[in-house]
């Protein structure tokens, strides 16, 4: 794990391998940043679905303690949220480094649509 001074903050920059067994142990919120048009196509199991277009701080789920995880394709739109999130005073926050290419660099499983039924289906 990586760590950024944001703000004067903290950040925790994560691998996609640390969200994965951060995500398993449920240590952490996962929230997309992408388009709903690009979670329906492919998205990480569990991760919740919050659009950049519409992001509002103050509309995050109650973390319990836990660090909101942000991602979306590359990792640029996700480190703008956090951005946002931490002039909020939102914290503990951290960011998926590379986004979901790189969690997919990673054969890491997602969901997808499979073009030839067009049902979601596991792939790594």
């Amino acid at each position: 794990m990586k760590t950024e001074n944001l703000n004067g903050a903290p950040l925790q920059v994560l691998s996609p391998q640390e969200v994965k067994d951060k995500l398993d142990r449920n240590e952490i919120v996962l929230i997309d940043v992408r388009t709903p048009f690009e979670y329906g196509f492919e998205h990480i199991p569990g991760a919740l679905l919050f659009p950049m277009s519409g992001f509002d701080p103050a509309k995050l789920p109650v973390q319990d303690g836990k660090p909101i995880v942000f991602h979306c394709g590359s990792g640029m739109r996700s480190h703008a949220i956090v951005d946002r999130c931490s002039q909020a005073g939102i914290a503990p926050l951290a960011h998926m480094d590379g986004g979901l290419g790189a969690w997919k660099e990673a054969q890491l499983p997602y969901m997808a649509i499979d073009p030839a039924t067009g049902a979601h289906v596991l792939k790594s």
